[in-house]
């Protein structure tokens, strides 16, 4: 995937310049510290033989121990979790999260495996990868394609070789050392960063109209939290195409049809419409929340929202962004926007680490300070400096992850 590639390196190297850092430095920040290439052989339930590629890649670790998701999307390879990886540093660094960076991924497909062939290849990852993961080293998180239950097959394989260690990774089962609220965070911390902006700006929330692209577990229940704060869900798309509805979508229908059947496509009081389109309709808000690079340079000159925000990892490309800027149309970035996940995450390592459990209200309610702080830091730099909300971001965060680098030494 080029475009997270030439995306995050060309405003992490915009960002170095802009506070007058020179090549040496970006350099620095960009390249990870370690990369990990792995062999996964998998015996399927019929008797075959197939192997994999897996991946994980950890950035910075000068700000605390690597943290990021771990994604089975055939797609995945070395460039786009590099890239990933990187996000991630700077997205902890953003929200001041005592964590650095990292990512992997296999490159199957999940949906094509058994939960038998599933489970063999996260146990055979684990074997491969041990040495490089725990605690105070990396800790893994669900991604696309992984969920609740892959991290639970992780804890337990790592558990088998070390004992019971369930800070190994985060996003697991409640019942396995899981945190409260760990599934809908990455949704509900974008619905507070719209709040929290709407709130500053002094924008009306109630009746504004939401465009939401991508309908797994970020889009869900970011469609959830806008509905309960008196958004109008006007269209939503998945994999199969979209639906749209101008006097507003029944949110609670549409989780419920998209687990019965698997997608929105097919419910009542909805118009069909082709997944290229939703890009186009007229919003206040339109999220991107599925794959890198939805925003191109093919649909960036068709948007009609007032506001991007960044629900997916480098859903908008260098070039559109620089289009969208143009056009007056603003992006709350990826690093600000999605960054609830890794909040709750760093939540749930804190809890395993002290052997305690939250309740769901005060994990909300931390979630809430957190992300304010990193909003108001935003808001605050792009008001003062006349910069776009992502080179305010991206401001902040590497001048962090540089002011850690060399105060742990070079």
């Amino acid at each position: 995937m080029n475009s997270i590639k030439f995306t995050y390196e060309h405003f992490l190297q915009k960002a170095c310049r802009q506070l007058g850092y020179d090549e040496v430095i970006f350099e620095l920040l960009l390249t990870p510290s370690r990369e990990i290439k792995l062999e996964i052989p998998l015996r399927k339930d019929d008797g075959s033989i197939v192997v994999f590629n897996g991946y994980r890649v950890q950035h910075h670790n000068a700000r605390g121990p690597y943290k990021g998701g771990l994604r089975f999307h055939p797609a995945v390879d070395e460039q786009e979790v590099r890239g990933l990886a990187c996000l991630m540093s700077l997205k902890t660094a953003l929200v001041d999260l005592p964590l650095g960076g990292a990512k992997g991924g296999i490159d199957c497909d999940p949906r094509s495996l058994s939960h038998r062939e599933l489970e063999r290849v996260t146990r055979k990852f684990v074997e491969k990868i041990h040495r490089n993961i725990g605690t105070n080293i990396d800790v893994p998180a669900p991604d696309i394609g992984t969920n609740a239950q892959v991290m639970a097959w992780i804890q337990d394989q790592y558990s088998i070789i070390y004992g019971y260690t369930p800070s190994v990774v985060t996003g697991k089962p409640i019942v396995t050392g899981g945190s409260e609220g760990r599934e809908e965070a990455t949704g509900l911390g974008l619905s507070m960063v719209i709040r929290h902006h709407a709130k500053t700006h002094k924008l009306p929330l109630q009746d504004s109209q939401v465009v939401i692209q991508g309908f797994g577990n970020v889009g869900r229940h970011a469609a959830i939290e806008l509905a309960a704060l008196g958004c109008k869900i006007v269209a939503i798309s998945d994999t199969q195409g979209a639906v749209y509805n101008p006097a507003g979508i029944d949110v609670q229908r549409a989780v419920a049809h998209k687990e019965s059947i698997g997608s929105v496509v097919g419910m009542e009081n909805v118009d069909v419409i082709d997944n290229s389109e939703i890009f186009s309709l007229p919003c206040d808000y339109l999220i991107p929340a599925a794959l890198g690079g939805a925003i191109n340079e093919s649909n960036a000159n068709r948007l009609s929202c007032k506001f991007v925000v960044e629900g997916a990892n480098s859903p908008t490309t260098r070039v559109a962004n620089d289009v969208l800027c143009e056009r007056g149309i603003k992006v709350i970035p990826d690093i600000l926007a999605n960054s609830g996940g890794v909040i709750v995450s760093y939540f749930e390592w804190v809890q395993n680490i002290q052997h305690v459990h939250w309740k769901k209200e005060k994990v909300q309610e931390q979630l809430w300070e957190v992300v304010s702080e990193a909003c108001e830091l935003v808001w605050a730099l792009s008001s003062e400096k006349q910069l776009s909300y992502r080179e305010a971001a991206y401001q902040i965060s590497t001048n962090r992850l540089k002011d850690a680098v060399f105060a742990a030494g070079i």
